[in-house]
């Protein structure tokens, strides 16, 4: 377009040129000269305009022209602050928000079928890519010194304490202790439970088979051991309160304060623990379970029915329709949006001005100025040839005025 603005400009100077030498021979040519005289002013006019956008003209240092160049820092900015005031402010931002709706595009995207499968593929893509990194012997090394570290912080001993005293909170152990019981009981009425026993206390009671006492004796103490313990299972059952069940309270606490506190506990836990960072076995047995680990894992993403995939895909689908029933969630999450919104409006608005302005200011002038004038060049090379036109049939239009009043 440079050479089209170049030749209305040129032509325009022949054609004065020519009806200049021809002025005397008719009056038409009054006009053209008028109407080519005008266009050249105009076409150069308009060229002036748009060169000292970016340069100056003929090279000479005339104010206010180099504008792009000579301002560009402050044209960044200002082009900072028009995004930022124009297009992140608070309020615009979350207007748009609410006309967005993004819930119930999220659970409409999820529903579709085809949204289930696409984040199926990214899933394994994504897995599988994690494979890659982690199946490595560096990794393995890693996961193991990162175990045995780990370990070695444990005090097994108060961690133990801690455990019991969780499960023994609330009296939970005293349910434990009534399951127990009945179970003893069960297995007490049974009869070759009792035959067991039967037999044993015949062994024990080896002098009465000299009598013939040995059977009859066994099996009358059976019926009284039996009788005795399922009556004392029965009493401890019965009473929340009964003896041996403070006493197993106080068995279970003073337990839980030795685990806890006492020496002689926590230097067998450190001697537990010491043996299980030493034992090779235990690196054995971590290297052989990221092994197994990663090998389902290849061997899965690799089917074309992935369980993995499916899963991703039908979590998706369900999720989705989920969300498109439930008009009470999507109004949570909308809000859980226009309120975080703000926060990161405010966090990030400043960081965005700054980043333009340092990225214009960055920039070299003359490259920025070749590169704004191989965007918007071409156009601003139609101010030029619609200045040369506009001119002549502006000074068309004064000379035909002119020669009206002259009469």
């Amino acid at each position: 377009m440079k050479r089209v603005a170049l030749g209305l400009l040129c032509g325009a100077a022949v054609l004065y040129a020519v009806a200049s030498a021809l002025h005397a021979q008719h009056p038409a040519w009054g006009y053209v000269a008028a109407f080519s005289e005008a266009a050249m002013v105009g076409a150069i006019a308009d060229w002036f305009a748009v060169v000292a956008l970016f340069r100056h003209p003929l090279g000479l240092p005339i104010p206010h022209t180099a504008i792009i160049p000579s301002n560009k820092d402050r044209i960044g900015a200002k082009l900072a602050g028009f995004i930022c005031d124009n297009f992140l402010s608070t309020g615009q931002v979350l207007g748009k928000l609410r006309e967005f709706d993004a819930a119930r595009r999220i659970a409409d995207w999820l529903a579709r079928p085809a949204s289930g499968e696409k984040l199926g593929e990214w899933g394994v893509a994504a897995t599988r890519y994690g494979l890659s990194a982690f199946d490595d012997e560096r990794v393995r090394d890693f996961l193991g010194r990162a175990a045995a570290a780990g370990l070695e912080k444990i005090d097994l001993s108060r961690l133990a304490g801690q455990a019991l005293d969780a499960l023994t909170a609330g009296g939970r152990h005293q349910a434990l202790l009534d399951d127990v019981l009945q179970q003893v009981a069960g297995l007490l009425e049974g009869d070759e439970v009792q035959a067991h026993i039967t037999e044993a206390i015949a062994r024990e009671i080896k002098t009465l088979r000299y009598v013939g006492l040995d059977q009859v004796a066994a099996k009358l103490a059976t019926r009284k051991i039996v009788a005795a313990v399922a009556r004392t299972i029965g009493e401890l059952a019965a009473e929340p309160d009964h003896p041996m069940r403070r006493r197993f309270d106080h068995f279970v606490d003073d337990f839980v304060v030795r685990l806890k506190l006492d020496p002689e506990f926590q230097q067998r836990g450190e001697q537990i623990r010491a043996e299980l960072v030493a034992h090779p076995a235990l690196g054995d047995y971590l290297h052989g379970l990221w092994g197994e680990l990663l090998a389902w894992l290849h061997d899965d993403l690799g089917r074309g029915d992935s369980t993995i995939r499916r899963r991703i895909a039908s979590m998706a689908g369900a999720l989705g329709t989920r969300l498109q029933g439930d008009e009470a969630i999507r109004r949570w999450i909308n809000e859980q949006i226009e309120a975080a919104a703000p926060l990161a409006i405010e966090r990030y608005r400043e960081d965005i001005r700054r980043y333009i302005e340092e990225r214009v200011g960055e920039w070299n002038a003359q490259e920025m100025t070749l590169e704004l004038e191989r965007h918007i060049g071409r156009d601003l090379q139609f101010i030029r040839i619609n200045g040369t036109l506009v001119g002549g049939l502006v000074g068309l239009l004064i000379h035909t005025v002119t020669q009206l009043l002259r009469g």
